[in-house]
């Protein structure tokens, strides 16, 4: 069985126990702006960064789930701003991946915008990536058909003949993810609605899938309700979860026993 381990207190603290190099993976989602209350606990992004960094092995990646706050009819760009200061610091900008929603609130005539319904979900790797194992489940229409006489374009506008090929009946999917939402959707374990926000169980199994091996070690170092921990555990992956709230500690601990 894979080792699981659950640390209350504030995760810049905790943090500084794990070793550096020892963590394969990383699958996350910080408080965005003043969108959620998180009992009153603050979030030191840039220190918190610094140590994802230092704790990764060479090859490891980060995956970063964040939305914007809308204010005064503008957005507050703290995941552009994130991503930038991820990349000062030495991380690498894998990939730029949408987290797609199904289900999003009704439309509001003063809202004199377009309703919101995704979020960012950046891949951060040290260095080349050391694992990736592609999810192929994107139906080809086309496949076993012989394609022959397609072109490229090329940098200047001109077009160059390429070799045909017979596509695959499943094809490796795109890098924006679509997910229901909400109660009983995007998970049927009631205890995962006592936090107020979570991502939804399929995306963590996806990316922990996507950049991890069997007996790797996945960390969230803001845990919540443990949804990470648990698609860990589903996975074979070790686990190691750090939440500052003890309520959220007690429902990602009876999460995680409770799965298969």
């Amino acid at each position: 069985m894979p080792k699981i381990e659950l640390i209350q207190g504030d995760c810049l603290e905790k943090m500084k126990d794990i070793p550096d190099g020892s963590i394969d993976l990383v699958v996350t989602s910080p408080p965005y702006d003043n969108m959620r209350n998180y009992k009153g606990y603050s979030f030191d992004f840039k220190n918190i960064a610094k140590h994802l960094f230092r704790v990764l092995k060479q090859g490891g990646v980060c995956v970063w789930v964040i939305g914007d706050e809308t204010k005064d009819f503008r957005e507050s760009m703290s995941s552009f701003q994130q991503a930038i200061y991820f990349c000062e610091i030495g991380f690498g900008l894998l990939d730029t991946m949408i987290y797609a929603k199904k289900n999003v609130p009704p439309t509001y005539p003063n809202m004199r915008r377009y309703v919101p319904s995704f979020e960012f979900m950046f891949v951060f790797s040290k260095g080349k990536p050391k694992t990736f194992n592609p999810i192929c489940d994107r139906h080809n229409k086309y496949a076993g058909i012989s394609k022959t006489g397609d072109t490229q374009r090329q940098k200047d506008g001109s077009t160059k003949s390429v070799r045909g090929y017979i596509p695959k009946e499943f094809g490796m999917r795109f890098n924006i993810w679509t997910y229901d939402v909400g109660k009983n959707k995007d998970t049927k374990d009631k205890e995962a609605f006592k936090h107020p926000a979570r991502f939804p169980e399929r995306l963590a199994y996806d990316h922990i899938l996507s950049w991890s091996n069997e007996g790797d070690t996945v960390f969230d170092p803001m845990m919540g309700s443990g949804t990470t921990g648990k698609m860990a555990k589903m996975l074979m992956r070790n686990f190691i979860g750090i939440e500052i709230a003890s309520e959220y500690v007690e429902i990602a601990e009876k999460r995680i026993n409770e799965s298969l």
